[in-house]
């Protein structure tokens, strides 16, 4: 069954991936970026592929979200990891009154959240536009092209995204049948040892399986994906879900991490016009 590892872009998503990586997908809890692979996609081009559905066609696209979960889920079923993680950054609100996701392809939700003051700076440098358009985009229910095809870097589906506050909020949806579990960006940060274990317990918990957490390889798993080691490794090596340049070259996925701080950022109109926009939200978090 599908855990969903969901989140607005730019808001901690890759980091919780890395932790999950490390500690389910290695023996000693020493990650690598290949063990990301292990942790799907979803909208992928690939799955709708499969279907022999036709990716230029939006509706249709939209039409087999359940379709193509059903083969996921599928597919695993006698996977030797009984849970699949899957990453998104879809609203799980309908589209054009297509359900996103339902219970019978659905384990839980982990959902991940980030100051929204500092998604928009971290987002104008990942997608390359101006701060104005970055919070913009925040504000509207806005897409993304989908998750590039790893052997073209050319082919895409579209991820609506919806605005910050309702990507955030339509994920409570699963508050209700104890199937959600929501965790900061700045926690993660400032207290990995505490939030992660939050995490394999919930792990535990909709699973319903006996997860004797490894200390060890927590702590590995831990030390292993801090933002600097990431970024080292990505200096090293590169990282395939780096967004390419208009000049062909990458943009650098790990820049700034937890030191993005959006007063040193944001001009006070942009920073009003989000704290205003955003204010129930940001309450509700503790950001404001």
């Amino acid at each position: 069954m599908i855990l969903w590892l969901a989140s607005y872009p730019k808001s901690g998503n890759t980091y919780l991936r890395a932790l999950l990586a490390a500690y389910f997908f290695t023996k000693d809890g020493n990650f690598d970026f290949d063990k990301l692979k292990f942790i799907k996609f979803f909208p992928h081009i690939n799955l709708f592929k499969n279907l022999g559905i036709d990716i230029t066609d939006e509706n249709e696209v939209l039409k087999n979200y359940i379709k193509a979960q059903e083969m996921i889920n599928k597919k695993y079923k006698n996977y030797k990891k009984s849970i699949l993680f899957v990453k998104t950054h879809s609203t799980l609100q309908s589209v054009n009154g297509n359900q996103f996701t339902n219970l019978d392809n659905t384990l839980g939700a982990i959902y991940i959240v980030r100051d929204p003051r500092n998604v928009i700076t971290s987002y104008s440098n990942h997608y390359e536009t101006s701060i104005e358009q970055s919070a913009n985009d925040m504000l509207t229910n806005t897409y993304l092209k989908g998750m590039l095809d790893y052997n073209s870097f050319q082919n895409h589906v579209l991820t609506h995204l919806g605005t910050w506050a309702d990507n955030y909020n339509s994920w409570k949806h699963f508050k209700k049948f104890n199937k959600y579990l929501l965790i900061k960006y700045e926690d993660m940060v400032s207290k990995p040892d505490i939030i992660f274990h939050d995490v394999l317990k919930f792990i535990a918990k909709i699973s319903n399986t006996n997860l004797n957490i490894d200390k060890k390889k927590m702590e590995n798993s831990i030390n292993t994906t801090t933002f600097e080691n990431l970024k080292k490794m990505e200096e090293k090596d590169g990282f395939i879900e780096a967004i390419k340049r208009k000049d062909n070259k990458n943009i650098t996925f790990f820049k700034r991490g937890s030191n993005r701080d959006w007063k040193k950022l944001l001009n006070d109109q942009i920073k009003n016009k989000i704290e205003k926009s955003f204010n129930n939200e940001m309450k509700e978090l503790g950001y404001l």
